[in-house]
């Protein structure tokens, strides 16, 4: 392994969120005044992949929210649940889950908009999402009043462990299976 892996080893383990190929390779390029080729930075972090698939380790590096972050393998999952649940005593109440989960799947979108379809103010659980960094201020809507527009932030997407949008499970996921068993359908 070549001390530019140990370098890149150490700007995935030191970021907060997951740091992306781009900003991997501008610190790379502006600590070094060099040129890392992207082909060069993918097959460093393939290999640094790879090494981290080992048995020896306990956490290996992801790919997650367009970028790379060192995660826990699923079989310390428990433990480190535990212990995370000690430290953090505070979750999202259900109302600021509701808000997320149309700001998630509606975004962007207004206040007033989440507001007609949850039938409540939610002024308190928009300023705590936006507290916590789980979404973010978009920008302003063209219509009378011109409100804030919502959207999820990248750390949402690091918070809740998925790639990419897409990655959000659809409508279908959540319908409840009728249990059909002797039941025929006539057509």
């Amino acid at each position: 392994m070549t001390k530019l892996h140990r370098y890149i080893e150490s700007l995935i383990f030191a970021s907060d969120n997951s740091i992306s190929k781009d900003e991997i390779e501008y610190v790379i390029n502006k600590s070094f005044d060099t040129s890392l080729k992207p082909e060069e930075l993918d097959i460093i972090i393939d290999d640094l992949i790879n090494k981290y698939k080992s048995d020896d380790y306990s956490f290996e590096i992801i790919e997650i929210s367009n970028g790379y972050s060192f995660m826990t393998k699923g079989a310390y999952h428990n433990i480190v649940g535990e212990y995370l649940k000690a430290l953090t005593t505070k979750r999202l109440s259900k109302a600021a889950l509701e808000t997320l989960a149309i700001i998630a799947y509606k975004q962007p979108i207004s206040k007033p908009e989440m507001e007609q379809i949850r039938g409540v103010n939610c002024d308190y659980t928009v300023q705590k999402l936006l507290d916590k960094g789980l979404i973010e201020i978009q920008g302003r809507d063209d219509g009378p009043g011109r409100a804030l527009i919502y959207q999820t932030s990248k750390k949402f997407m690091d918070y809740f462990g998925i790639k990419n949008m897409k990655d959000l499970p659809g409508l279908k996921d959540f319908e409840k299976q009728e249990n059909m068993v002797g039941i025929i359908e006539e057509e």
